[in-house]
């Protein structure tokens, strides 16, 4: 029961370093643009003209931001503020 109550205080504590705010600004950074530009709707390669190779440094910065394992297949999630956090709130939820 102590090994459960511990495997939840941990998945609380990694979800509540996933914040909205701080992925927009990530982002942002990565791919270079303002902040605002990075809206919950904004298309990633059709908004802000991100292509292959920026989509892999994003996932590449991910995985070292948040200590996930991204996959080759992850790339076409990557395309929204909304699918990039549903995508890490998954991986983080799976670790």
């Amino acid at each position: 029961m102590e090994a459960l109550a511990m495997t939840e205080q941990t998945a609380t504590a990694t979800a509540a370093v996933l914040d909205l705010e701080d992925l927009r600004s990530t982002l942002a950074e990565i791919i270079d643009v303002d902040t605002d530009e990075v809206t919950d709707t904004a298309d990633f390669k059709e908004d802000l003209d991100v292509d292959s190779l920026l989509a892999l440094e994003i996932l590449v910065a991910l995985e070292r931001k948040y200590r996930v394992k991204m996959e080759q297949s992850n790339l076409q999630e990557v395309r929204s503020l909304k699918a990039t956090y549903d995508l890490l709130a998954e991986k983080l939820g799976a670790a």
